[in-house]
């Protein structure tokens, strides 16, 4: 079998691995739980032992009385800045802050306060992403035919099921049975990306970087799955943003409107990076995309970072 063969049946698998035999199956079947599995559960289930069970009962006290240790600490230090320091006192301030444990759970933050502009434009973008794709919408089936006509200038305008589709990564003849759980916003992130950034679009959609894998990620689906994890990753999905990176996010929203669609260019020329630097291949494309929310998140917990265009992966983009 030759490696174009290959390649062209990679565009009828499952970006995540679990089925790439199937041709017909959505790499999106799984959109309504957490997209990356953790690696525990990948391989076989572990056997408790009586010994196990003890480790934990041992773990979980001492998270008791660590918790309970915490807290005492935590009350001291308010008793000892409100009565003998005094609360005017500058020490007294410092003590009299919140501790760790009542800021931070596990791993959440309290959510900041927004001002108007960024409930706006958080509303709105929330309001994008619950929208899901319906080919049968003519603004839907027009969305993609633009996509199409930015990613081959020039090439005649296929139908909206045709064969020619999957040269873009889409996994069939019909793109719009990939979307399911990606929605309408995943659609328009690609389409922002051509047009914001018609350089990198078409290295990354033309596999132009690097040294190639016989078996290369399908583009286009790729790009569903990055929605997908950005959404999660900027923790989106109800309520106000509770993680590091989606409280970060949410100052970068203040300065641009469309930093989603910004970051979401930024994230999939990272993948492609982090794709080359492991000389990665089909099957390996979850932890990919892991490697690829771990930068962001990195970068994004960078201290001097007040928009997009400060992240130092911005200038990959051209």
């Amino acid at each position: 079998m030759s490696s174009r063969t290959l390649r062209r049946r990679l565009h009828h698998g499952d970006v995540d691995g679990k089925r790439h035999e199937h041709l017909e199956t959505s790499g999106l079947d799984a959109l309504s739980e957490p997209l990356l599995a953790d690696d525990d559960c990948m391989g076989n289930k572990k056997i408790c032992t009586l010994e196990d069970l003890w480790d934990d009962e041992r773990k979980k006290a001492q998270i008791h009385w660590t918790f309970l240790f915490s807290n005492l600490i935590a009350q001291w230090a308010q008793w000892l800045a409100t009565i003998v320091l005094g609360s005017g006192s500058l020490v007294g301030r410092l003590l009299a802050l919140p501790s760790i444990s009542q800021t931070v759970q596990n791993n959440r933050m309290l959510p900041p306060s927004l001002g108007p502009l960024q409930e706006e434009r958080l509303r709105y973008l929330r309001q994008r992403l619950e929208v899901p794709f319906d080919g049968s919408k003519p603004e839907h089936q027009d969305a993609l035919k633009q996509l199409w006509k930015l990613a081959y200038p020039g090439r005649e305008l296929p139908s909206l099921k045709s064969e020619l589709w999957k040269e873009m990564g889409w996994q069939g003849s019909d793109p719009s049975t990939d979307f399911r759980g990606g929605g309408l916003i995943s659609l328009e992130n690609l389409i922002f990306f051509a047009k914001k950034y018609p350089e990198s679009f078409q290295r990354l959609l033309l596999k132009q970087d690097g040294c190639r894998a016989e078996w290369e990620y399908p583009f286009a689906v790729a790009g569903i799955n990055i929605s997908f994890m950005l959404t999660q990753m900027l923790d989106l999905q109800t309520g106000y943003p509770s993680s590091l990176s989606g409280i970060r996010f949410l100052e970068l929203l203040e300065e641009d409107e469309l930093a989603f669609d910004n970051l979401y260019c930024i994230a999939f020329q990272i993948m492609d990076a982090q794709w080359l630097a492991r000389r990665a291949t089909y099957m390996e494309f979850n932890d990919v995309l892991k490697s690829t929310r771990t930068q962001l998140e990195r970068e994004l917990a960078l201290e001097d970072i007040s928009s997009v265009k400060d992240l130092p992966a911005y200038s990959m983009l051209r």
